[in-house]
């Protein structure tokens, strides 16, 4: 069932198309292993194995002992990684919530009816919400007429109305998530899981959020996590690195975008005893370094016109909706007078006061470095991340989610994941095998698999694999030579 689920995602089949090219085509046949005279499961059975049998776990550990194998054979040997996010639509449209509220109503009615074959009585015509201009006036109206609703149907429900039941209560707890009237919560009745969340300042969209760590030499994904569309990248950075770890693979330079630009994350990638590679976020880190430069030995800032500050003082401020904290560091006020900048600088205050956050000063270290040419040649490997979104999202239909909920979309990414670690390995291994020609020559298996890929000429076995070789062949080969376990399953 496995091999047949890599074999879907690795050439983007459905469920019925992954059975008919496996009962014909003599490659995926081998890479499975079955005769061509062997029956295949029924593509039912495919779908229930994917959703109620096969674990998360079951998939991280496959691509854990994959890339630990990787390790142990000389395939991975870098030491730096890249993280990133990437975003996967829903496989559904979002919905306002004045219309989710009339589906809830017209939900509960029906499963009403369903059950006690009668109608509910005292029920309001459903309002044409469409007509109403006035967008909050709209979800006000909607919610009234779901509340008298909710309201009818448990005044005449019994205990044996269970199936009626259970839609009240999930219009009740729907209707009580004050993310729901504000548009930042469920927008789907068929995948409750999805959420909307941003992909620039002006475009949006609705679905998950599926985070790769992936080494940037090798191309080898390393760890996957998915989240729903509202997730903040990084979050789940330690424990993505300390399962890249787990691989065998010593992690000392992590690079990531501006999104991972966070004191958590960085103090995380400090603490595994890594570097990371990571540009200053100006939302993090606000200093104006035209005219304020730090010297940390001293603890002081000094502006453009040589002036320096002289004392500093710690604060806190507490809102109800934010709190902040930082620093204010103030500059001599007698060369603040005497500064032809004063008026610009200072305005009405008599010196210049600087307010920083409470990491400013280590920032400011960081942003110093980000301006040398090593990092600016370091940082190049990042992008390697970017191609292998590109991949997943092209090839292997990762640019929208197949079922519903959180956990289908986390198993299509794994699985996704996989096929494609699959694809780059054997291309590295056939680059080690073309490298390696006077051991192949003696061996009789590659002298057998050449002749079989008709890739062999009368003066021996021809060391390229061609373009025409179906990548199942290719899957096979690291079945035969290195991961025999997680292919089993």
């Amino acid at each position: 069932m496995c091999k047949l689920l890599f074999l879907q995602h690795l050439y983007n089949l459905s469920d019925e198309k992954v059975k008919e090219e496996a009962s014909l085509n003599l490659a995926y046949m081998y890479f499975i292993g079955i005769n061509p005279e062997d029956s295949l499961p029924d593509k039912s059975l495919l779908s229930k194995f994917r959703a109620q049998r096969l674990e998360e776990s079951t998939l991280d550990e496959i691509i854990t002992e994959i890339v630990r194998q990787c390790v142990e054979k000389g395939i991975v040997e870098g030491k730096s990684v890249s993280i990133d996010a990437t975003h996967i639509e829903a496989n559904t449209i979002k919905k306002t919530p004045e219309r989710l509220m009339k589906h809830l109503g017209r939900k509960i009615i029906k499963t009403y009816a369903e059950e006690t074959s009668q109608n509910l009585e005292d029920i309001p015509v459903v309002p044409d919400y469409k007509e109403i201009e006035d967008h909050k006036e709209a979800k006000a109206i909607m919610k009234e007429y779901l509340e008298i609703v909710i309201d009818q149907a448990e005044r005449n429900i019994s205990t044996k109305e269970q199936k009626t039941a259970e839609a009240i209560k999930k219009a009740k707890e729907i209707l009580n998530d004050p993310k729901f009237i504000n548009q930042k919560g469920i927008r789907s009745l068929i995948d409750e899981d999805a959420r909307v969340g941003r992909k620039s300042k002006t475009q949006d969209f609705f679905g998950y959020k599926t985070e790769f760590v992936m080494t940037t030499n090798e191309r080898i994904i390393t760890s996957v996590k998915t989240a729903d569309g509202a997730y903040t990248d990084g979050s789940h950075t330690k424990e993505m690195l300390e399962g890249t770890k787990k691989t065998g693979i010593a992690v000392e330079e992590v690079y990531g975008d501006k999104a991972y630009f966070r004191k958590s994350i960085l103090d995380d990638i400090e603490e595994m005893k890594s570097k990371a590679f990571i540009p200053v976020s100006t939302s993090a880190y606000r200093i104006d370094e035209s005219e304020y430069t730090y010297n940390k030995d001293s603890d002081e800032w000094q502006c453009s016109q040589e002036n320096t500050t002289i004392n500093k003082k710690h604060y806190k401020y507490k809102s109800k909706t934010r709190e902040k904290e930082g620093y204010k560091y103030y500059f001599e006020m007698s060369q603040c007078k005497a500064c032809h900048k004063h008026d610009e600088c200072a305005k009405k205050s008599a010196r210049k006061i600087l307010i920083v956050g409470l990491n400013a000063a280590e920032f400011y270290e960081i942003s110093q470095y980000q301006k040398t040419e090593e990092f600016k040649e370091k940082y190049k490997k990042r992008a390697s991340i970017e191609g292998k979104n590109a991949e997943l999202k092209r090839f292997h239909g990762l640019c929208r989610a197949r079922g519903y909920g959180l956990i289908s979309v986390s198993k299509q990414s794994k699985l996704a994941a996989i096929a494609v670690n699959i694809k780059r390995i054997a291309a590295i291994v056939s680059s080690f095998l073309s490298s390696f020609k006077g051991i192949l020559e003696m061996t009789d298996y590659f002298l057998h698999l050449s002749k079989f890929l008709a890739i062999y000429r009368e003066k021996g076995p021809v060391f390229h694999w061609s373009q025409n070789v179906p990548m199942a062949f290719m899957a096979s080969l690291l079945r035969k030579l290195f991961f025999t376990w997680p292919l089993r399953l």
